[in-house]
């Protein structure tokens, strides 16, 4: 009897719990993706989700994440009615079951292109072995039957003519083959460009809910995605030395997190997410030397995320103390409130310089509004007549991608807000974005090492760089309107000037030539005395005063046996430590200058010293 009663009890626990599965839902949404923090590795990316959920116990699936994602970033916001009870994530490897409709055009025609290389062969096939039937079978052989002349010569004529036309044929094919093979080899390179994407897969959220109440729920939903990174780089425009030069911040943003970020809020921060929790503490700290440029040569040959943004670079950590805050907030609360000012008097309305109807002014989005200006009475007739008697309002819109960025120079980090919808497609390839244009105040001089180099060097020298939240970065050189090369800009300097070279001044000529009447050998017992004498040149062919920055060396020994004399130094300031010589010459338009120092090498006549 206990055994009937037992094996009862199990058969009801057991649909007991079959009809507490029949009662839990599985609710599948997809995240749509709204904002997207870009830092030096990895991005913060921020999406909402909305489900119809039952009262009670539920299953809900998010689709449409990024495949790599750090667990322990994820940060889910609910309704209060709703409890989370669990977080899973997982890759979603069906993604692809139905392909973009790129993909089936290319697979398409890759499948018909390789259909047409295989009749192109089997024709070619077909031509070759005519070819060789008829070649094996030219020999006229028999001893009974002769052939007359007449029946030779049209057997001649026939395989003549029927050689030429397979030849022609097997050409043909030939070229068709190699025109196909090349439309072949595209595609499958167009193929590999989608694949690189990385959107075989994509992430996915399981989530246990318990609702209170049955109705639809908004979620906020927020992790740390690793496969996206930016890094800064530079256009330095200069018109002329006479006027300032403009620094156009602008980054290069990659992401491969297996989504597309179509019309996202996009920011960029210098910081790097930190991986540790736990409580920093205080290790030996040794000094020593980096060369910043080395370190930024070696992320940027690396492919691999992990060796581009490795913080490497010097600097970069320092500058991560410091944060970036704009005006587009105050420019839209300023908008606002002009424009409640204005409702009632309904003022003239002049954009970018053109007068528009009110009901053209009201399509115009608030965030591409720059500034507002308001002109009333004898301000505004007198400039724009009887018209403008309620008033003028003068609205200018923002103009090009830095408009749109706000910096927020926060006590951490440094962080560049687009303000405008932006897609980066998860295709690995760099998207640029312009942050900002600086207008910067420079002095100007030329400079020249004729020891090194024939050619004059014009130099732009910055001063007050460090306020600029400058990262390291290569910058394009751009001088009059022509592109002359690269440069580097090390912000971790610690030079009161930030030195560019902004290429060649062919106009400005220096020679460096070595003086024979001045120098001798002598000979001093078992030494040599020998001295040597330089002049150097320097002539301004241009229409304008110039400032010459001229240098040149003298050798140093740490041989006890050879002793250095600088017997003339020619005005120069002398540099000992280093062997130094530097020149700071003013030439007006046309005019030329001369500098001229001596030294001597005293070392033993029975050994050759480099000089």
């Amino acid at each position: 009897m206990k055994r009937y009663i037992l094996t009862l009890w199990l058969l009801l626990a057991g649909s007991t719990i079959v009809l507490a599965d029949d009662n839990k839902s599985t609710t599948r949404v997809s995240a749509a993706l709204k904002s997207a923090t870009v830092y030096r590795n990895g991005a913060e990316m921020q999406h909402k989700a909305s489900a119809e959920l039952k009262q009670g116990n539920n299953e809900l699936i998010i689709e449409n994440i990024s495949n790599k994602i750090d667990i322990n970033s994820i940060q889910i916001k609910a309704p209060s009615a709703v409890a989370i009870l669990s977080v899973e994530f997982s890759n979603n490897y069906l993604v692809n079951t139905e392909w973009s409709p790129r993909m089936t055009m290319l697979t398409d025609s890759l499948a018909s292109a390789k259909k047409n290389s295989d009749k192109i062969q089997l024709a070619l096939t077909n031509a070759t072995d005519l070819l060789d039937v008829l070649k094996a079978n030219r020999d006229i052989k028999g001893t009974q039957t002769g052939l007359s002349v007449a029946e030779l010569m049209k057997l001649m004529d026939y395989y003549k003519l029927k050689s030429a036309e397979l030849q022609n044929e097997i050409a043909l094919l030939k070229d068709r083959k190699t025109k196909n093979e090349e439309k072949i080899s595209v595609i499958n390179a167009q193929i590999d460009e989608e694949e690189n994407k990385n959107t075989s897969t994509t992430g996915r959220l399981v989530l246990q809910v318990s609702s209170v109440l049955a109705g639809k729920y908004e979620f906020d939903l927020s992790y740390i995605a690793q496969n996206a990174y930016w890094t800064p780089y530079y256009d330095v425009r200069v018109e002329n030395i006479k006027n300032p030069i403009k620094i156009i911040y602008k980054a290069k943003v990659v992401q491969t997190t297996g989504i597309d970020w179509k019309q996202v809020k996009l920011s960029l921060s210098t910081a790097t997410p930190s991986q540790w929790g736990n409580a920093p503490t205080l290790q030996q700290w040794y000094l020593g030397y980096i060369n910043p440029i080395r370190a930024m040569d070696k992320s940027l040959a690396a492919n691999t995320l992990s060796a581009a943004l490795a913080g490497k670079i010097a600097g970069t950590q320092q500058l991560d103390e410091v944060v970036v805050t704009a005006y587009a907030a105050k420019a839209k609360k300023s908008m606002v409130g002009a424009a409640s000012t204005i409702t009632d008097i309904k003022p003239l309305y002049v954009v970018n310089g053109k007068i528009m109807a009110e009901s053209e002014y009201a399509k115009i989005n608030p965030s591409s509004i720059k500034d507002i200006k308001q002109l009333k009475d004898a301000s505004a007739t007198a400039i724009y007549g009887s018209r403008a008697a309620n008033g003028v309002t003068i609205v200018t819109l923002k103009d090009g991608l830095d408009d749109y960025v706000s910096v927020a120079d926060n006590s951490m980090n440094v962080t560049f807000d687009i303000d405008m919808p932006y897609d980066v497609p998860t295709n690995g390839k760099e998207q640029t974005a312009v942050l900002k244009t600086i207008d910067v105040p420079s002095y100007f001089e030329h400079y020249a090492i004729p020891k090194l180099d024939k050619d004059a060097y014009i130099l732009s020298k910055v001063t007050g760089w460090e306020k600029l939240n400058l990262l390291p970065g290569q910058a394009n050189i751009i001088f009059e309107g022509t592109y002359v090369g690269k440069s580097f800009i090390d912000p971790s300097s610690t030079q009161d000037t930030l030195n560019l070279t902004l290429g060649l001044d062919k106009r400005v000529a220096v020679k460096r030539e070595k003086m024979i009447d001045y120098s001798s050998v002598k000979f001093l017992g078992s030494n040599k005395l020998q001295k040597l004498t330089y002049e150097i040149t320097v002539r301004n062919n241009k229409n304008e005063a110039v400032n010459m920055l001229l240098k040149d060396q003298f050798p140093l020994t740490t041989n006890k046996d050879i002793e250095v004399e600088l017997i003339d130094a020619g005005d120069a300031k002398v540099n000992t430590e280093i062997g130094v010589l530097n020149w700071q010459l003013t030439l007006a338009p046309g005019e030329s200058k001369k500098v001229r120092y001596t030294y001597s090498v005293k070392y033993p006549k029975d050994k050759t010293v480099n000089l």
